[in-house]
C-alpha cells in the first residue's frame, strides 16, 4: 500500500521510511508475527548498552520480571508493563526503554512478562501486573527497594495495565503508588476521531485498535474493570505523566483521559509529540524526538519519587 500523501505531508521527515509499517493481528498469522517481532527486540537488546544499570531475571510469585537496577538501595522502583496491543511481546520488547529509564531516573524499573491474548483474554494480563505490583511490595525491601515510592508505568497495551492498576489504587484495592507514567496509552475499546481518521498509519491503526479490543475482550462485556476510559475511579488518583503520538488512531483517548483526570483534580502532565506515529521511540530509538520522550519520562519520575 503506497502512503497517504497527506500523512507524509504531516509525517517528520525522520519517519517517512517507516510509512508503510503496519501492525497486523489477523490471528492466522500471529505466531508469525511474535516471531517475528521477539527476534527482532532479541537482536536489539543484545546491543544496548547498559552501562550503570544491573539487569537480572527473575520470578514474581509465578510472572517472569526483568529487574534493572539504576540506583543504590533502597531505590524508588517502577512496575513497567510493555507494548504490544495485548498480544505481543515480551521482556525484550521495551528492554531499551526500561534501561534508559532506569539510568535517566536513578531508580529500578520491574518489567511484567504478562500471558498475552487471545490465548490468555482479560483478565490474565491485568492480573499478572497486579501480582508484580503486590510481589514487589511485600518483598521490595528484601530487594532493597522502597516500596513508599512505587510508581506504575506502561507504554501502548501496557499502560492499559497500568492505568488499570493505578485506579485500583486510588479505590485503595492495591498497594499504594506515587506516580502512573503512561506512554501512547490504550485507554478506550469505544470509537474515536483519531481512530476513524488514522485508520492507514504506520506502526498502528484503527482497524489493529478494533482488533486489538476484539481479541483481549473476547467474551467479557466491555466495563470499567477492563477499560480504563470507561472507570470513573480517578479520584485520589496518583500523579500521572501522559505522552502520546499526533498521527496515532489513541490519540484523542489520551487526551480525553487526560482531560478527566485534570477535572478530577488530579496532577497531570500530558505532551502531544507532533509529527509522529505510534511506537515512533521504538522505530527510531536514536533520534532526538526520542531521547527527549526520555528525558521527559525520566523527569516525571523524578518528580513522583520527590515531590518536594
Amino acid at each position: 500500500m503506497e502512503p497517504d500523501p497527506e500523512l507524509l505531508r504531516r509525517l517528520d521527515p525522520a519517519l517517512h521510511a517507516f510509512a508503510a509499517v503496519r501492525t497486523d493481528l489477523s490471528l492466522n498469522t500471529l505466531a508469525a508475527a511474535r516471531a517475528s517481532l521477539n527476534a527482532r527486540r532479541a537482536e536489539a537488546a543484545a546491543q544496548i548498552d547498559t552501562t550503570g544499570v544491573d539487569i537480572v531475571d527473575d520470578d514474581a510469585a509465578g510472572v517472569p520480571v526483568r529487574i534493572y537496577r539504576g540506583a543504590r538501595p533502597p531505590s524508588p522502583a517502577v512496575i513497567y508493563c510493555h507494548a504490544g496491543a495485548f498480544m505481543l511481546g515480551n521482556l525484550d520488547t521495551d528492554h531499551r526503554q526500561c534501561v534508559e529509564l532506569a539510568r535517566r531516573a536513578g531508580c529500578t524499573v520491574v518489567s511484567v512478562d504478562y500471558r498475552l491474548a487471545p490465548e490468555h483474554p482479560f483478565p490474565a494480563a491485568l492480573d499478572d501486573a497486579m501480582t508484580v505490583l503486590q510481589w514487589t511490595w511485600t518483598v521490595g525491601p528484601d530487594l532493597g527497594l522502597d516500596r513508599d515510592r512505587l510508581v506504575l508505568a506502561g507504554n501502548s497495551a501496557g499502560a492499559a495495565l497500568a492505568a488499570g492498576l493505578a485506579q485500583r489504587a486510588a479505590a485503595g484495592d492495591t498497594p499504594p503508588i506515587v506516580g502512573v507514567l503512561l506512554h501512547q496509552p490504550v485507554l478506550d475499546d469505544r470509537p474515536t476521531a483519531s481512530k476513524a481518521e488514522f485508520d492507514s498509519t504506520p506502526g498502528f491503526d484503527g482497524a489493529a485498535a478494533e482488533a486489538m479490543w476484539r481479541h483481549y475482550l473476547l467474551e467479557t462485556e466491555p466495563d470499567a474493570v477492563a477499560v480504563p476510559a470507561r472507570s470513573h475511579q480517578m479520584v485520589g488518583a496518583a500523579s500521572t505523566f501522559i505522552s502520546c503520538s499526533e498521527l496515532d488512531p489513541l490519540r484523542d483517548e489520551a487526551l480525553d483521559y487526560a482531560d478527566r483526570l485534570m477535572s478530577f483534580g488530579v496532577r497531570t502532565d500530558l505532551h502531544v509529540f507532533g509529527g509522529t506515529c505510534h511506537g515512533f521511540d521504538s522505530l527510531c530509538p536514536d533520534w532526538e524526538v526520542t531521547q527527549t520522550l526520555l528525558d521527559m519520562q525520566a523527569e516525571a519520575l523524578r518528580r513522583f519519587f520527590d515531590p518536594s
